[in-house]
């Protein structure tokens, strides 16, 4: 697959977020002639999981949905409000219910839940090469799924794409013009990290959407890049 002899090359941390700790963990995952997946046994099996582990009480204080939460508020987000995506995954798992949307957003969300990291999935024919984490600049439109267009303040962790497209606001919310489609056939899928969370669980995040994909007819590029911004 064209992207696999580069993909060291896909992503750029910029040295700014430094001092954040941040850092992703990513690959390639494609299909021509990709097969349905209704991915019920394994919902049903992560309901099942989830439900042993955590209770609506208890899950804020696991303490990889606490590093995500004491992220947020360093960078300005009520996780209160906004809950990191794992966790709202987590808790409509504890409320019997999880989303559906199309197969490669499933497979990204039950290892989502599954990890606790939030997983990026985006359109890699809708997005130019090469993508950026870097900290917003200020005046930038970011049109987020299910919402309005919002001008970004400076200093907001993003990712961008070759244009300068927000694709997204690190490490919670997706853009309209990368999401996954029906049609998407090769994906760039993002593990967010941030202090406090194993790389590990991180590269396994995102490991274990292709391991899910798999019997769909999906492929990838065989291995998990990390990456974390230059130090100064």
């Amino acid at each position: 697959m064209e992207y696999c002899g580069s993909l060291d090359g896909l992503l750029e941390v910029d040295r700014s977020l430094h001092p954040l700790g941040v850092f992703a963990a990513y690959t390639v995952v494609w299909a021509r002639e990709p097969r349905p997946a209704s991915f019920e046994g394994e919902v049903e099996e992560l309901v099942r999981y989830v439900g042993s582990r955590y209770t609506l009480e208890s899950v804020k204080e696991d303490p990889v949905f606490r590093a995500y939460r004491d992220f947020f508020w360093r960078v300005g987000i009520d996780p209160t409000k906004t809950r990191p995506s794992s966790e709202a995954l987590v808790r409509r798992c504890l409320r019997g219910s999880f989303p559906r949307v199309n197969t490669v957003v499933d497979a990204g969300n039950i290892a989502s839940a599954y990890t606790g990291v939030p997983i990026g999935l985006y359109d890699m024919d809708r997005a130019t090469l090469p993508y950026a984490l870097t900290l917003s600049r200020g005046g930038e439109v970011f049109n987020p799924l299910g919402g309005r267009p919002e001008t970004l303040p400076r200093g907001i962790p993003v990712l961008v794409d070759g244009r300068g497209t927000v694709m997204h606001l690190y490490p919670h919310r997706d853009c309209v013009e990368t999401a996954i489609r029906d049609d998407t056939r090769e994906v760039f899928v993002l593990g967010a990290g941030v202090p406090g969370v194993k790389e590990t669980r991180v590269v396994e995040a995102v490991r274990r959407v292709y391991e899910l994909l798999s019997p769909a007819g999906w492929s990838w590029c065989g291995r998990v890049v990390v990456k974390r911004p230059a130090t100064w």
